[in-house]
């Protein structure tokens, strides 16, 4: 029978004790100060340290659960002692308790209070004791909160709670079982597949349906984005998924995804309601929009969120965070029933009307949404939410990942750390006396193994002492925190981050990586030398994340060959590998190997003349708007300072170090339609992939290098153990060969945008001739070999 307090029929629901609590009995601020907490093995030992000392009768992890209407609450309470009619709720901390937040408290006591009532009911008891056993892992002491309630007083306490939860809950039941409902009807929003796009939407609902992982090579211009997200919407409701994770490397990637979602919600349905008298002519044209159920949230980083940067997490210092939980229902609320996405303005809209933080009303609301668009941290990261919250709450979960190719880089960045010894200065001029002891622990570690070092750079095995020393520093470290987490200074709380990060990665080092320490010449202090923990191969650290959903898509245009990454991003051995056919034909780009130049460093000067020559031949024969990739900006200035010279009339703009958003979108401006001018970027650069400039606004481009890593010591080290690890002749290949041509290929991918786009690419460099690396070209490009002499005259774009 339904609930007359609630929407609708009444549907079953499940709730785990921490899940209601959390939702319902948080009041008051959002406290974020830093206060060090137990790890989950300090937290582990410390319960277990807690029932030991209890008596023999005393009982641990008792599983509990209760039933109010359609709410099925369960759990496991921390410990009850029969003989006392004692319940335990037991909580590890570190330090001064008076310092922790009111709401923190608040949410401890009403997981005890549904416990107790969960145990009175099962053990029909009239009355219990409730403790909150608070237990410091530092002093081994015990403190110790008590109430005595009734089991009626219990009973209504649960039943408030269930009676909130409830409403929202059933609620949120029924947007999914209307989400699935539209889903399982949804049409393709553009009406026809593009060339190549069927393929890829199918691979995609396959992968979805077999709970597989797909690796798909998706050329430019067929519409991957809608492609993708499409039949994996789609997939949603036969295969019980809870949410779809959207991810990119860049907020442009973002930002295609999110005008792909909202195309989808935007389903036209014509009603053709005939009034008497009019006959079906009268309808015609009338439209009825009905808007797909289907919450869709960006999550971005915290410093682009803050709306008050120069505030800290907590209400006495920041407005949005004073009273936050108090005001979060209402805002939560108001964000689920909204028909756009929540993007960051929306969002911010959202929570700004209710006067609250708009980066954690997004944490909060990626509980609740049904697709998640972020950037590739939020999944993949050591510490990631959303691959905790999966975890956590046991979701059913498809992941789809835009830029694919980027994945190995980010991957790589995450998993490794960096220590430099300024933060270590800076962290020991003001500490206090025990940490500054502890940290010259480390400086003296450090020191000695710097001068231990028989180069400037070295890689060597991880340093054990340097790592204990490094360790007991951030315990002495969180110790002070405990007691007086005011006395920290900014440059101190700095270096203890990156030192955790340190030691949590110095725990998990494995031949994934490698221990290196650069040293200024000549030096032998620890002042002059970063160490670092360096990741080569994120796979290991990758696997548990792609186990963690349900399906996996990865795609790109450039993902040749599968094996590498493959192997790097540690993807199931049964991946399904897919080469999606190009939506282009080749007779739309001109591709021309200019196989007498050499862009090698030893022969960039030699290289100039001839680069700007061909430049210059080209723009005079076809005036248009050209891009020319450089493989560094000392490269890129000396050809930009010698077309100057040879060709002044030729109008130019280039690429800068460390340009903000509002100079990359002054270069990319000067792109007009039907305009004349030649810009110059660096390859790898953010001009070199993610830009779209269709038709006329771009007509040609030339890629002055092979876009190989340099060669450097680091390198060396990288491609001796992609050898060792991956056989002979792959470490080349893996640490130079393929990154270089990756990069080659997506910047090349700027010029044709669509299939009337047309335009020429002049790839500059004799190894571009050789078939290793035509094998790694688009299969649609038909490049011709040639000499700078053999260039036609009536060479057209």
């Amino acid at each position: 029978m339904s609930d007359p307090c609630l929407p609708g029929p009444a549907v079953d629901t499940s709730v785990a004790v921490r899940t209601l609590c959390d939702f319902t009995a948080r009041q008051g601020d959002l406290d974020l100060r830093f206060t060090p907490a137990p790890s989950a093995l300090e937290g582990m030992l410390g319960h277990v340290a807690v029932r030991a000392r209890r008596g023999a009768g005393y009982q641990s992890e008792i599983t509990l659960e209760g039933q109010y209407r359609n709410l099925r609450v369960r759990g496991r309470a921390d410990g009850y002692d029969p003989e006392r009619k004692q319940l335990e709720e037991i909580k590890t901390h570190r330090g001064d308790l008076e310092r922790m937040p009111a709401n923190q408290r608040q949410l401890h006591w009403a997981q005890a209070r549904v416990y107790g009532w969960l145990l009175c009911q099962k053990l029909g008891l009239q009355e219990i004791r409730i403790a909150l056993v608070y237990f410091d892992i530092l002093t081994r002491k015990e403190t110790v909160l008590l109430e005595l309630h009734s089991a009626p007083v219990l009973q209504q306490m649960f039943e408030d709670q269930c009676q909130r939860f409830l409403y929202w809950a059933q609620q949120e039941q029924r947007h999914r079982l209307a989400r699935d409902a539209a889903l399982l009807s949804l049409r393709f929003p553009h009406g026809e597949f593009r060339a190549g796009q069927r393929l890829l939407a199918e691979a995609v609902y396959k992968t979805a349906v077999g709970g597989r992982t797909l690796l798909a090579q998706a050329p430019t211009g067929i519409g991957k984005t809608i492609g993708t997200v499409f039949p994996m919407l789609k997939a949603m409701p036969g295969q019980g998924l809870d949410k779809l994770f959207c991810l990119s490397a860049k907020t442009s990637g973002r930002a295609l995804t999110l005008a792909a979602l909202q195309q989808v919600k935007q389903l036209a349905q014509v009603e053709p309601s005939e009034k008497p008298g009019q006959g079906p002519q009268a309808a015609q044209g009338q439209q009825v929009v009905a808007l797909l159920p289907l919450r869709v949230l960006e999550l971005v980083a915290r410093d682009k969120a803050c709306e008050h940067p120069d505030k800290a997490c907590h209400g006495e210092s920041c407005v949005l965070a004073r009273g936050f939980y108090d005001r979060l229902p209402a805002a939560r609320r108001d964000a689920a029933a909204a028909s756009a996405n929540l993007d960051q303005q929306t969002l911010r809209a959202i929570a700004l009307s209710h006067q609250v933080c708009p980066y954690y009303l997004g944490q909060e609301m990626a509980r609740w949404s049904d697709v998640v668009v972020g950037d590739y941290n939020y999944f993949f990261d050591q510490s990631a939410m959303l691959h905790a919250m999966t975890v956590n709450a046991d979701w059913r979960v498809a992941v789809l990942v835009d830029e694919a190719h980027n994945l190995v880089e980010r991957a790589r960045k995450m998993y490794s750390a960096e220590l430099d010894p300024g933060s270590l200065y800076l962290a020991r001029r003001d500490a206090a006396p025990p940490v500054k002891k502890a940290l010259a622990r480390v400086a003296r570690q450090w020191s000695a193994l710097t001068c231990a070092a028989e180069a400037d750079y070295v890689v060597c095995k991880l340093p054990e002492k340097l790592l204990l020393a490094l360790q007991q520093a951030v315990s002495v470290i969180i110790d002070l925190m405990g007691e007086q987490p005011d006395a920290l200074s900014a440059d101190m709380q700095r270096f203890y981050f990156d030192a955790l990060h340190f030691t949590r990665l110095g725990e998990t080092f494995d031949e994934h990586s490698m221990f290196d320490l650069t040293r200024q010449a000549g030096a032998r202090n620890a002042d002059r030398s970063v160490i670092c923990i360096r990741n080569l191969v994120p796979a290991p650290f990758l696997r548990a994340r792609m186990q963690a959903a349900h399906a996996s898509v990865l795609f790109s245009a450039t993902l040749s060959p599968w094996r590498y990454y493959a192997d790097l991003l540690g993807l199931p051995g049964d991946t399904i590998w897919i080469d999606v056919p190009p939506a282009f034909r080749p007779e739309q780009l001109t591709v021309r190997i200019v196989s007498d130049v050499s862009t090698r460093y030893a022969d960039r000067e030699a290289s100039l003349e001839p680069i700007v020559g061909l430049i210059g031949e080209q723009f005079s024969r076809a005036p248009g708007n050209y891009l020319a990739f450089f493989s560094s900006f000392d490269y890129l200035q000396k050809a930009l300072a010698l077309l100057r010279t040879r060709h002044p009339a030729i109008p130019v703009w280039e690429q800068s170090r460390q340009m903000d958003e509002a100079a990359r979108s002054a270069f990319l401006s000067r792109f007009e339609a039907g305009g004349r001018g030649l810009g110059f970027a660096v390859l790898g650069g953010v001009f070199a992939e993610g830009v779209d400039l269709p038709g006329t606004r771009l007509v040609g481009a030339f890629i002055a290098t092979l876009g190989l890593p340099q060669v450097n010591p680091v390198n060396q080290q990288v491609c001796a153990r992609m050898e060792t690890r991956f056989g002979a002749g792959l470490g080349y290949d893996y640490t130079y060969f393929f990154p270089g041509l990756q990069k080659v290929v997506q910047a090349a991918g700027r010029v044709i945008r669509s299939e009337t786009d047309r335009g020429v690419l002049y790839l500059v460099d004799d190894r571009y001739a050789r078939r290793d690396a035509r094998a790694l070209f688009p299969q649609w490009w038909q490049p011709r070999v040639m000499r700078m002499a053999d260039l036609p005259d009536d060479e057209t774009r």
